[in-house]
């Protein structure tokens, strides 16, 4: 199966890299990370994704693509995405989000319906309104960011599962890639935002994957997002935490599959 980085103008003023991987002919699937990773989160993930034309991009004011002072609002992250998919060529795509990367992707099947063939939602918000409890952490980071301080902010989301050193590793080294002002604008984007089933309606088919220890997503949010959803599935996993991705890329991959199937 192979792979290739290309890097993207995006139509929105920026550059970033994006993974291409797999048969040309194949479903297309863009994955999502979520703020304060890379396209590199997804790097037990996707090799389990066979079958499909997967597309990971490094978004805007991460990992290896520009970092500009503006542009993280939601809609703009949306718009981004929106973007890649017109660089890389695609009328539409699957698209997997990952934490906030499943907040993205729900704007995006909000504002531009046409794009988005399927979603799937692990550890997705329905809601990021509100001002979270390490809010004033972030406020409080300054360049150049601390190692510690990054790897500490791995703990705002307790695991359920183990999770392979490396891979946390990994995660420290995107987030230290982010400037400070990244950190904080991506931050009140998100929670500044309308969440996107208040501003339109979904009619995308869902996959919404949730963690059962997740310590940020209630439950009733979580069914409360399936119910906004028409025709959605809701799978929760037993012993796993807020980070889906990092804690049970197998199941994700499976699922992913079944449901897409069947999309």
């Amino acid at each position: 199966m192979g792979s290739d980085v290309r890097r993207l103008f995006l139509s929105t003023g920026v550059h970033v890299p994006c993974l291409v991987q797999g048969a040309a002919s194949a479903q297309p699937l863009l994955l999502l990370h979520a703020w304060g990773e890379s396209r590199r989160s997804f790097d037990r993930l996707a090799p389990l994704l066979e079958g499909f034309r997967i597309f990971v991009p490094d978004l805007r004011g991460h990992g290896e693509a520009d970092k500009p002072a503006t542009g993280y609002s939601l809609e703009d992250q949306a718009r981004d995405v929106a973007a890649i998919l017109d660089a890389l060529g695609l009328k539409s795509a699957a698209v997997l989000g990952s934490s906030s990367g499943g907040y993205v992707a729900q704007q995006l099947a909000v504002m531009q319906p046409e794009r988005v063939d399927a979603l799937v939602l692990a550890g997705s918000p329905l809601t990021l309104q509100g001002r979270p409890a390490f809010a004033d952490e972030v406020e409080a980071v300054t360049d150049p960011l601390d190692e510690d301080w990054v790897r500490q902010s791995l703990l705002w989301f307790p695991l359920g599962r183990a999770v392979p050193q490396w891979y946390l590793d990994d995660r420290v080294a995107d987030g230290l890639k982010l400037p400070a002002h990244v950190w904080k604008s991506m931050l009140a984007g998100l929670c500044q935002a309308a969440p996107p089933t208040e501003t339109g309606t979904i009619r995308a088919p869902a996959l919404i994957l949730w963690g059962e220890q997740d310590g940020l997503l209630p439950r009733s949010q979580q069914e409360t997002l399936a119910a906004r959803i028409p025709g959605s599935v809701l799978k929760t996993y037993a012993g796993t935490g807020h980070v889906v991705l990092w804690e049970c890329p197998e199941l994700v991959a499976a699922d992913t599959r079944a449901f897409l199937a069947q999309s």
